[in-house]
Formats: C-alpha cells, sequence, structure tokens
C-alpha cells in the first residue's frame, strides 16, 4: 500500500469510526456488533503502526471514545476513565501475559479474571461516604451527570456501609449498569404493546434508560449495576490489590462480580476464560468478555498506561454466535399503530439453539445504513442471545446482481399513503413509517388481537386465527363490533364448532366487566402501556374523566409524560375514536376504575409495596395485584429490602427464599384478607 492509499483508507476509516462512536456513545443505538466495530479499529491501529505520519492527536486511536448527550450537565471525572484494549484470540492472551512479564521481569504475576458485564459504564462519587454524583464515561474525561437516574438504581447505595476503619473523604466508585436479561424480555413485549419499537439487546435498553430525562420513567426499569474498581481514594489508606478492592466495595454495600478467578500463568488464565464462558449465559446479566487485570496496585503503577489503556489489563472478548445466510427476499409487517416494519426473508439457518428464517430490519434508514440488498450474503447473530439481528452483507460474495430494497410509499395491505411521523399530533418526522389508513387490515387484525389479549381484556380464543377469519369475512371492523357477534356468525366460520363459538362468546360477555385499567390498555392507544393505563386508573374514577383531562392535568401523573399525554389527547381529539367510546358504553362495558381512590393515600396501604408469589388458594394474582392497588399499595415483580410484605401461595419459589434472606414479612392469602379488610 502506497503513502497515498494510506492516507485515503486512514480518513475513511477515521470517518466511519467516528460515526460509530456517535451513535454507540451518544445516540446509545450502535450500528454494528462490537466485533465488527473491533475489526475496523484493529485496522485502523495496524495503518497506524506501518505508517506512524497518520497518527493525528484527534484519531480515534487516541482516545477513548464519545461524547458527553447535551441533554445532561456535563461532570469531570476526579482520574480518567479509561478503555480496555480487547482480544478475541487466545494466543493474543499469551502474548499479552509474555509482554507485562518483559516489563517486570522480577517476581511472579498475579492476576485477577473476573467477568465482563455488557452494560454502560459508570463513575459513581461518594463524599464522606455519601453518594453525591454519578456520569457516564463520556470521552474519559468528562461525561453525563445522570445522578438523578442513577439514584433509582437500588443497587447503589446512597451511604456507603462501614467497609474500613476511616471511610475515604472522596471516593470514586466503578461499575457497569445492566437490565437483567428476564426484565430486559418484559420491557420489550411492554414496548411491543404499547406500539413502540423493541430495543435490540439489554445494553442498549439500558443505556436508552440512563438517557431518560424523567427519572420517574427510569425508576420503572429495574436497572442493576456491578462494581468492579475505584477511580481516586482521598483521605484513607487506600487498598494494594485489585482483590482487596473487591473485599472492600463489597463490604461498602456494592454488588460485586458473583465469581472471579486468580491466576499465576497464561494457561491458567485461558482455563477460568473457558471457565467463566461454561457459566455467563446462567448470569442474570448480559456478558461478552472477561477481563484480565494485574492484581498489584504497584505493579500496574510500574507497567502505565498508552494513550487510552492501561498497560496491565485486557479484555478477553467472547465471538457472538453467528451464521451466513442468504437474503431471500424484504417483506413489510403492517403493525395495530401502522408501523410498517421491513423483515429480512432468510434461507433457514441453525443459529444459538433454534433455526432462524426471519430477523427484523428495523426500519428503512437501518436498510441503508448497512447497504442490504436482496440476494446478499449476509450475517446474522442473536443480538443479546435474543433477538434475531442482521448484522451486515458480506461484501465478498456480492456478485452484483443484487437489487436495493425500495421502501413503499403505500401500505402493502391496504394501498393507502405512508407518512413518516412520530405517531402522535406533533407532526415531527420520526424513523417509521405508518400507514396513515386506520382501517387497514392489518391495523384492525392488531387492534383486535391486542384488546383480546390476556394482558388487556383476556378474551380466551380471540387470537390471530380467528380474529384473521372475522375481519376477512367482515364481521368485525373494530373492537365494538365483537359485542355485536351472534352465535350463528361464528359457528359459520372455519374450524369453529359450536362449543368454540359458544365459549367465545362468553369471553367477550365477560370482559364487559373488566376494570378500566384493562379498556383503556385494550385501546391500543400509542405509547399507553399497561403501567400507564394503571396509573390513569388510579388518578381518574372513569374513562370520560382521562379524555376530558388537559395535557397539563395529565402530564402531572407519575408515568405520564408529554409525549403520553398528546398521544392520549391526540387519539380522542379522532372523531371515529369518541365514536367507538360511545359504541362500548352502548355495550355495556365498565368504565368505571376499581383503582381510583383520591384517599389511597391515607389508606392502610399507602407507601407499602407487595410481591405476589406461587399459587393463592382462591385469589388470581391480578386480582389480588387489583385488591392491593385499590387501597393505595404498590405491587413489585421482585424482591429487595425494600419490600413490605411477600405474599406466598403453593409452589412460590426463588421470591420466597429471597424473601426469608432479606427478612421480608411473608404472608398468605388469609392473612392478605384479613389485611384487605375481610
Amino acid at each position: 500500500m502506497t503513502l497515498a492509499q494510506a492516507k485515503a483508507r486512514h480518513a475513511r476509516l477515521v470517518e466511519e469510526i467516528r460515526g460509530h462512536d456517535h451513535a454507540y456513545y451518544v445516540e446509545a443505538a450502535p450500528t454494528i456488533s462490537d466485533q465488527a466495530y473491533d475489526r475496523l479499529y484493529h485496522e485502523l491501529l495496524d495503518l497506524e503502526l506501518q505508517f506512524p505520519d497518520l497518527v493525528t492527536p484527534d484519531s480515534p486511536s487516541q482516545r477513548v471514545g464519545g461524547q458527553p448527550l447535551t441533554a445532561f450537565k456535563p461532570v469531570q471525572h476526579l482520574s480518567p476513565m479509561m478503555s480496555l484494549d480487547n482480544t478475541y484470540s487466545q494466543e493474543e492472551v499469551r502474548d499479552f501475559v509474555a509482554r507485562v512479564q518483559r516489563l517486570i521481569p522480577e517476581g511472579k504475576l498475579e492476576w485477577i479474571v473476573e467477568p465482563k458485564v455488557d452494560g454502560v459504564a459508570i463513575n459513581l462519587r461518594f463524599e464522606n461516604g455519601v453518594f453525591t454524583c454519578g456520569a457516564t464515561r463520556g470521552d474519559g474525561t468528562t461525561g453525563d451527570d445522570v445522578t438523578s437516574n442513577l439514584k433509582t438504581i437500588r443497587g447503589i447505595p446512597g451511604r456507603l456501609r462501614g467497609a474500613a476503619k476511616k471511610m475515604p473523604e472522596v471516593v470514586e466508585v466503578r461499575g457497569e449498569v445492566y437490565l437483567p436479561k428476564a426484565a430486559f424480555t418484559r420491557l420489550n413485549a411492554e414496548r411491543v404493546a404499547a406500539g413502540d419499537e423493541p430495543f435490540a439487546n439489554p445494553r442498549n435498553s439500558a443505556a436508552g434508560s440512563l438517557k431518560q430525562l424523567d427519572p420517574r420513567l427510569v425508576a420503572k426499569r429495574p436497572l442493576d449495576i456491578i462494581v468492579y474498581g475505584l477511580g481516586v481514594f482521598q483521605g484513607a489508606e487506600p487498598p494494594k490489590e485489585h482483590d482487596e478492592v473487591l473485599a472492600w466495595l463489597k463490604a461498602a454495600g456494592f454488588k460485586t462480580p458473583e465469581k472471579t478467578w486468580k491466576c499465576y500463568s497464561a494457561e491458567e488464565l485461558l482455563a477460568a476464560i473457558n471457565e467463566l464462558d461454561g457459566m455467563r449465559r446462567k448470569f442474570l446479566y448480559e456478558t461478552d468478555g472477561a477481563v484480565i487485570k494485574l492484581n498489584s496496585f504497584a505493579l500496574r503503577q510500574k507497567i502505565g498506561f498508552t494513550a487510552k489503556a492501561p498497560r496491565w489489563a485486557i479484555a478477553y472478548k467472547y465471538a457472538a454466535e453467528q451464521a451466513e445466510t442468504k437474503l431471500k427476499s424484504i417483506t413489510i409487517q403492517v403493525g395495530r399503530t401502522g408501523a410498517l416494519t421491513p423483515v429480512a426473508e432468510l434461507e433457514p439457518v441453525f443459529l444459538a439453539g433454534s433455526t432462524i428464517s426471519r430477523a427484523t430490519l428495523h426500519n428503512e434508514d437501518e436498510l441503508r445504513r448497512k447497504d442490504i440488498r436482496v440476494g446478499d450474503t449476509v450475517t446474522i447473530e442473536k443480538a443479546g442471545e435474543v433477538i434475531p439481528a442482521v448484522v451486515g452483507v458480506v461484501l465478498t460474495k456480492r456478485t452484483g446482481k443484487e437489487t436495493k430494497f425500495v421502501f413503499p410509499k403505500t401500505c402493502p395491505e391496504c394501498g393507502s399513503q405512508v407518512a413518516r411521523t412520530d405517531g402522535n399530533s406533533s407532526g415531527e418526522e420520526g424513523v417509521v413509517w405508518r400507514c396513515v389508513n386506520p382501517d387497514c387490515p392489518a391495523q384492525v387484525r392488531g387492534r383486535l388481537e391486542h384488546w383480546c389479549a390476556r394482558g388487556a381484556m383476556d378474551i380466551e380464543g380471540g387470537g390471530e386465527a380467528l380474529v384473521g377469519q372475522l375481519v376477512k369475512n367482515g364481521l368485525v371492523h373494530d373492537v365494538a363490533d365483537l359485542y355485536k357477534l351472534t352465535l350463528d356468525e361464528l359457528s359459520g366460520l372455519e374450524r369453529m364448532g359450536e362449543k368454540s363459538a359458544q365459549n367465545f362468546l362468553e369471553g367477550i360477555q365477560a370482559s364487559k366487566s373488566r376494570d378500566m385499567w384493562r379498556l383503556m390498555f385494550g385501546l391500543g392507544i400509542l405509547h399507553v402501556g399497561a403501567g400507564v393505563a394503571k396509573a390513569l386508573g388510579k388518578c381518574f374514577a372513569t374513562v370520560d374523566d382521562v379524555f376530558a383531562a388537559s395535557i397539563p392535568q395529565l402530564t402531572e401523573i407519575e408515568d405520564v409524560g408529554e409525549v403520553i399525554a398528546h398521544s392520549l389527547v391526540h387519539w380522542h381529539s379522532e372523531a371515529r375514536n369518541r365514536k367507538l367510546i360511545d359504541r362500548l358504553r352502548a355495550a355495556e362495558l365498565n368504565f368505571k376504575s376499581a383503582l381510583y381512590n383520591p384517599s389511597a393515600a391515607l389508606g392502610p396501604f399507602a407507601g407499602k409495596t407487595f410481591v405476589l408469589t406461587g399459587t393463592l388458594p382462591t385469589l388470581k394474582r391480578e386480582e389480588a395485584a387489583a385488591k392491593i392497588e385499590a387501597l393505595g399499595g404498590k405491587v413489585s415483580g421482585s424482591v429487595s429490602k425494600k419490600t413490605d410484605y411477600v405474599v406466598a401461595g403453593e409452589e412460590a419459589g426463588s421470591k420466597l427464599e429471597k424473601a426469608q434472606k432479606l427478612g421480608v414479612k411473608i404472608i398468605d392469602e388469609e392473612e392478605l384478607l384479613k389485611l384487605l379488610g375481610g
């Protein structure tokens, strides 16, 4: 390669890496996998090694990467937060150990191996034991002040416990904020139900949560943290080794890596890495590698740092399981909110325990960014080991016969126009194309399935197959039409006997008495999930009261921000939606909220948190939750020190065990009913 060619390639790499850095650190929306990014980065390093004159102060190789988000106040770290060099090669681990040994020829090296949590790096500052400031890594010296959001994480103590004889005057604690895998699955289900795009992986959801400007919204996402290191440590005797740091952090009240290894050779390190790989999928959080660190701080200081990373540590990253397959076509899926989502139709390929034949392409911008074309050979992986995703195109296998996908300007279901809007009255352009026809069959089917879903109006039998027939045969055009169906109409449908038809009609009849929050959620209003619907039910006595409220009144409610308030008001401003409400009222559905209790703040359960586990003798879990919430209590899905009661039924599992361990009061259904007043 000539110098001119190297300059041109260097300029392209710098521009591309900066773009990916911005997407990852600023937008919290990475556009490529970690492995693909690392390939670009290592190519840049190799090029600068071959042509040293190309290295400039602003090269990505000379910085950690990222900038503070402009929406947050910048805060300077008292000591830099450096990134780690990383490798996917076990041979490079051996080379790393040999390199460090050459720098310290005397003595035997002692290493610590710990899991690399796949989350968001955070710096926590404590002054005289009190948590005063929390910030993202940012560019390594300056990050975003996200203290208010971090205070919602219960794993971060407001005050350090007595971890040492003398508490440091100022200490920086480093860790990784993450969203547990189970919580990630629940969050995505809620986002889909509310008409929002799901997060690609738990790390994205954690980063997106910390970007929220309203801490009340962050509090609804059960973020957690693993801490693993220190920055400054002033005013007290600092630990001298890394295992002492972990012990100090644990004593101070933090959650530290659940398993670490102490090793004395490259072979022992590789054995630890392999052992970690075998157990990491059982952890509550995602891991993408192992971190190897020298234990001795004195030796760390002796070895020092490069411009961007310590010489005494390295991250070994596990390669995500990937597969190559052919992209046969791209289809468009129309959701209940009218969103048009491109879907990759793939030649079936086995990946991470299942056969993959379809993968979401998210939106038009994603297609253009990755330059994905029909006929391409593509690489796929399970993002966060959960959602099938197209990582990129195998350009070396492109033949020239591939075709660019032209995003439709009309809805493939009904032929109506599509528009890029944010889905409410603001008129702002969004990244999602939406069908503007509310009578689109795909939207009608989606709204009906959502209405019948267990979490909404709970009408058994109202799944995809039956709903498809109802719409196809012109029997149902909206959810109010369900309440006009007859036995003869249903019995005449394919594979629908009289008994099945009767059961479905009984389910429809039973749904009339469902609580108001289920109706509000079932309407499928953009951004209004089950949690928001319950919050509305606590503050408004009836459906009509909700829609009579102004935007300022709505935004005063916990969990309801500007976007949700505008969405509610915009939905009710449509004449067809007001007519739908009138028809549901005429069908005698319940418009009153059992959760509404203006004096709940003075009630017996005000400020009390309950957790339900196991099967109760007479009450369904939903019924028990509704009774608790009606008296001002809160029902949580997880047990913590702040839980007041755990209501345990038969076959209660890990929640009961955790409650016993934490000393939380455990009651049965009989005791709960006594608290409820019989």
